[in-house]
């Protein structure tokens, strides 16, 4: 198991009480939750945007949930799906499809779904196709603590 050095430096220094949940290799957050044997409620899923001008945000949803990009496209900025060497460039400390859904620690900024900051507990990738991160969800908003809480799905 590994957890990426970012993400292990953010939950260190706020003092989060997590554990660790090791599962067979998958190759999607849904997939993740499926070998973890976890609700797909529970695990949360990145989704990450860019305006095409050098501004990103991370929109958090369950991982049994679509994004409705619509709901994300209010205000001044059109968000699109960024490309995978956006993904590679932003979270270096990571593999390729494992991003931890705290953007906030990789400085971006952040959109929650309502269905994910009501639940009691949360699991996220933790950086590689191995591992969750798993937390009480106030625990989570110690480490994002600026997100805002919106609704993102249909």
């Amino acid at each position: 198991m590994q957890v990426a050095q970012t993400l292990a430096r953010s939950l260190q220094r706020a003092h989060c009480q997590f554990d660790l949940v090791e599962h067979e290799h998958s190759a999607t957050s849904l997939e993740s939750a499926r070998k973890a044997g976890i609700a797909p409620s529970h695990m949360a899923k990145s989704v990450i945007l860019d305006d095409r001008r050098g501004h990103y945000l991370m929109a958090v949803l369950p991982a049994n949930r679509q994004l409705d990009l619509s709901k994300v496209r209010k205000g001044p900025r059109r968000w699109q799906l960024s490309g995978e060497q956006t993904l590679a460039n932003l979270f270096k400390d990571c593999e390729r499809g494992a991003v931890p859904a705290l953007g906030e620690v990789y400085g971006l900024e952040m959109l929650i779904d309502p269905l994910l900051a009501r639940q009691q507990d949360i699991y996220l990738e933790a950086g590689d196709h191995e591992s969750l991160v798993h937390m009480p969800v106030d625990e989570f908003f110690k480490l994002a603590p600026n997100a805002e809480v919106c609704d993102l799905c249909y």
